[in-house]
């Protein structure tokens, strides 16, 4: 029996091996998407502990990960990044409400369309702008998602006051304070956000055609044709409808698009979930407990943000000192070369510089993670400001401490380095310290290439609680405790100084010897 026994174990212990090394020799999916708000394509549950993603595309790419014999992994990137994203390989495929369009064919391939829907306007209550079609919103402030279907449908109407945003809920945000006549989107989006505000109303009939399809990068026809044959198996085996229904997506356009008029096999229970969130209110103590629950979210963005800005201060520290010194000190060439990198830097937007670093150069075959390409972006543009800090202290040093220097014995490089640079050093930490303070905010900018920050996981939980108000004091004070211990150093940093440098004036005979500035050129 004992060894009847053992045997039974090994041959247990044999199959969980062998199951578990079929898991993981699973090929994983990547895809990317927009988590920022985005209801009901994904967002982060509610009233979840965890704070999951959910929404009917979430249920899609499982759906088709699983037909695939894949493991899906989510890359999060903006809307109008993910197709960018895509080329550069971030992730495998992308789903995002993405529509089918001849720009959007021209960089990438899709798949067969897997939802066809149209746009809807919608207005304040009693429609006091009296807009009923697209061309009553010509003379009108019309709102929409930037580089969307909707945009160009305005365009092409000639409305010429087009407000565009990055979020949805901020659009129907704005007209319910009268800062917009109306708001163009697609018919999900709108059922979503504008369905349960009582101050909002739907009008006019649907406007145009709008096929979502999943796109890949060119030449992938291995990937495009498995993923044509997990949609076709979804769709006609009833799955891909049955979270259409799930989440109130299906709609007369799609019974048409996938000839299916049967009756739905399953009620519209997310869809009822997401509506009873809305309506329900919350006491003081269950909004307590909610900012509470954000806590391990913002923690980890936190992480991300303090890593970012400690690794491009580093790189903005040293690269800015050199870059001083050879403005002041290298030959006439290579000081013109530093000067102009200070100048450049300076004179363009450091967004602008983390598009280029992260999109443009692998265009000539440089890739950098996102978190590499944050740091690099953001201390190289930071050097242009710290080579001004350290050459402002280079030239606050009497050039006699170099010419004492020299009359010792000291080759040049020796009295740069032992003698000019620390009191330099020593009188350009005040207001290094305080870069740091305004490097740690502008950060936030590198939500912009993937990176979920503290900005970033601001924008996903403010959009799916439609709550600005309250969480942004959250991470206002998340931000301001990260920066106060520097802050504190900065003062701490200048008492010290200014210390210094009261003890340096008025010596015996009441005489001025404070540092002057002074120029190290020949």
């Amino acid at each position: 029996m004992k060894r009847v026994r053992l045997l039974l174990c090994a041959i247990i212990a044999l199959f969980v091996c062998a199951f578990s090394a079929s898991a993981e020799d699973k090929p994983v999916l990547k895809w990317g998407g927009d988590s920022e708000g985005n209801v009901p394509y994904m967002f982060m549950e509610p009233d979840s502990e965890n704070k999951h993603m959910i929404g009917f595309e979430i249920d899609i790419v499982n759906a088709l990960a699983e037909r695939m014999g894949m493991t899906p992994q989510f890359v999060h990137n903006g809307w109008d990044n993910l197709i960018p994203g895509l080329n550069l390989g971030l992730y495998d495929i992308a789903l995002s409400g993405l529509e089918i369009t001849p720009e959007h064919q021209e960089e990438v391939d899709f798949s067969l369309p897997y939802y066809k829907t149209f746009l809807q306007l919608v207005v304040q209550k009693g429609n006091p702008a009296k807009i009923n079609s697209l061309e009553d919103c010509v003379g009108k402030r019309v709102g929409t998602l930037k580089q969307s279907y909707a945009f160009f449908q305005l365009v092409e109407a000639g409305v010429d006051e087009i407000r565009t945003y990055d979020n949805e809920i901020n659009a129907y945000q704005d007209m319910a304070h009268d800062r917009l006549d109306a708001v163009l989107m697609d018919s999900p989006i709108a059922i979503f956000y504008a369905g349960f505000n009582t101050d909002l109303e739907f009008v006019g009939k649907p406007i145009g055609e709008i096929l979502y399809g999943i796109p890949v990068r060119k030449g992938n026809s291995e990937l495009l044709d498995k993923l044509n044959k997990a949609l076709v198996s979804i769709r006609d085996d009833g799955t891909l409808r049955g979270i259409y229904d799930r989440w109130n997506v299906w709609t007369p356009v799609m019974a048409e698009f996938f000839h299916d008029e049967t009756p739905a096999k399953f009620g519209p229970d997310r869809f009822n979930a997401w509506a009873e969130y809305q309506r329900k209110g919350l006491t003081w103590k269950q909004r307590f407990d909610r900012y509470v629950s954000f806590l391990p979210t913002f923690g980890k963005a936190s992480i991300v943000t303090l890593k970012v800005s400690v690794c491009a201060m580093a790189l903005a520290i040293a690269l800015g000192l050199i870059l001083a010194v050879t403005r002041l000190f290298a030959p006439k060439f290579l000081s013109r070369i530093a000067t102009g990198y200070i100048e450049v830097v300076r004179g363009t937007p450091v967004l602008i510089q983390l598009f280029f670093i992260f999109y443009g150069l692998p265009n000539i075959g440089l890739k950098l993670t996102p978190f590499w390409a944050g740091v690099i972006g953001l201390g190289i543009n930071y050097a242009a400001y710290e080579a001004e800090n350290y050459r402002a202290g280079l030239m606050a040093v009497p050039r006699a401490q170099m010419e004492g220097a020299l009359a010792l014995g000291m080759t040049k490089r020796e009295a740069l380095r032992y003698v000019v640079i620390p009191q330099a050093v020593r009188v350009s930490l005040p207001p290094v310290t305080n870069d740091f303070i305004s490097l740690l905010k502008d950060s936030s900018l590198v939500s912009m290439i993937t990176l979920i920050d503290l900005t970033k996981a601001y924008g996903q939980l403010a959009n799916t609680y439609y709550d600005y108000f309250g969480i942004g004091i959250m991470v206002a004070i998340i931000y301001f405790l990260i920066g106060l211990p520097f802050v504190r150093l900065a003062r701490y940093t200048e008492r010290r100084l200014a210390v210094a440098i009261q003890g340096n004036r008025g010596g015996k005979h009441g005489r001025d010897t404070t540092l002057r500035p002074a120029s190290y050129h020949n």
